[in-house]
């Protein structure tokens, strides 16, 4: 490598740093203000003197504040961060693998699993408590979006072994179709009652996740983020191709099985936990690009922050919006991601 074509190298890696700075504090600013806004309007020293209250470190506030703020909100705000970082990384891989632009998350039929899941116990009416200490709806949730990955990978996989992207791809949509149509049928013979939940749950929400939950959001996410760092390099070779990555001497089964696999079972806990939140994983890989170029080691962390900062203030426009009245996140995130999901169409197409 000459000396003229590393200096472009060197400048894009500061580039993605200095990116990941700056949102790294525009995220921390934004979870502060996700945790000071709200119904009852705090500031931040009224925050900060909560938390310290309940570290033992102060004085504190009065139990009422502190309850909204270490109870309820911080939770919120974190579990919207760490969502946010977890749906985008997962749409991030999932473009790269399937070499499909439009790929997001519940590309494999995962949120039709999901909510099938969800809406057997929404009209049944089960008992609130769930598996691993989660709630009913959250563990048949997740154990619906596995039930219908294992679906889509028996489909898609050759007589050989091989997962085929296209057959993957047309698997995830027949999946997430016979499964939509099932929980359509739940929900027509339910309850008007179970008919509302079902519609609440199915556009998403951060407001229910608590301090236990949250502890599973972060680890997932955590792990996640570590092992698609760890693949990043083996990520890049796909832009060029199956064949040129193998060239590069890739195993690339394996790391589609690795990859698909792990992407696929974070998205159905996030799922599980927040229900089923849209765009966030397929027009936030895309700008980070616009960013930071198409390499995976300085994009996936930009992709990470930038989902988490998006999912925190919609999950803030989602409940100060409406006064008195909390609006479903994925409405907010399909309001702001469809008109940046055309204008980035439009500007991809100035430039081809």
């Amino acid at each position: 490598m000459t000396a003229s074509t590393r200096a472009p190298i060197r400048a894009a890696a500061t580039t993605g740093t200095a990116w990941s700075a700056i949102l790294i504090a525009l995220l921390a600013v934004s979870c502060a203000a996700g945790v000071a806004i709200g119904a009852a309007d705090l500031s931040i020293g009224t925050v900060v003197e909560s938390i310290a209250g309940r570290l033992g470190i102060g004085p504190g506030t009065d139990l009422l504040t502190t309850h909204i703020v270490v109870d309820l909100r911080m939770p919120r705000v974190l579990a919207a961060a760490a969502i946010g970082a977890g749906l985008a990384l997962c749409g991030a891989v999932l473009q790269s693998l399937t070499g499909n632009p439009l790929a997001d998350p519940y590309l494999l039929g995962m949120s039709g699993g999901a909510s099938l899941g969800a809406v057997l116990v929404l009209t049944t009416g089960a008992s609130a408590v769930g598996a691993f200490g989660f709630g009913a709806v959250s563990s048949a949730a997740f154990l619906g979006a596995l039930g219908s990955l294992l679906l889509v990978f028996v489909i898609a996989t050759s007589r050989s072994g091989a997962l085929m992207p296209g057959r993957l791809v047309l698997a995830g949509i027949a999946v997430g179709q016979l499964a939509a149509a099932l929980t359509s049928a739940l929900v027509l013979f339910g309850d008007r009652d179970a008919a509302h939940r079902v519609l609440s749950w199915t556009l998403g929400s951060v407001a229910g996740v608590r301090w236990s939950g949250l502890v599973g959001i972060l680890i997932v996410v955590a792990v996640t983020m570590t092992i698609v760092l760890a693949y990043s390099r083996v990520l890049d070779s796909f832009a060029f191709g199956e064949r040129a990555a193998a060239s590069l001497g890739t195993n690339v089964e394996r790391t589609r099985w690795v990859l698909y696999a792990v992407a696929s079972l974070c998205t159905a806990a996030l799922v599980a936990q927040a229900g089923i939140i849209g765009f966030v994983g397929l027009v936030v890989p895309h700008a980070a690009r616009m960013l930071v170029g198409p390499l995976h080691a300085r994009l996936l962390p930009v992709v990470a922050l930038m989902g988490a900062l998006l999912l925190v203030w919609a999950d803030i426009a989602a409940r100060t919006v409406m006064p008195g009245r909390e609006l479903p996140i994925s409405i907010v995130t399909a309001i702001v991601g469809v008109p940046v999901f055309v204008w980035l169409l439009r500007r991809r197409g100035v430039r081809a």
